[in-house]
């Protein structure tokens, strides 16, 4: 059974509003415990990498609160 799209679109609402702040905070746990002491380059590479992974669960939240019903 599918879920309507108004439910659809406040479960992904409330997905990201959970899920990016958790991401951030996994994020900096792991910089921080990693990356003292690391190159510049290497600091630079990981933020870099980090900042761009959370877009790809993010979308498909996205796109799965955009689904329209059959």
């Amino acid at each position: 059974m599918a879920l309507p799209t108004t439910v659809r679109k406040v479960a992904g609402t409330a997905l990201l509003v959970i899920f990016v702040p958790l991401y951030a905070l996994f994020v900096m746990t792991i910089a921080t415990a990693r990356l003292p002491g690391t190159s510049i380059l290497v600091q630079t590479v990981f933020f870099a990498v980090a900042g761009l992974v959370w877009i790809l669960p993010a979308g498909a939240i996205i796109w799965w609160m955009g689904r329209t019903r059959r």
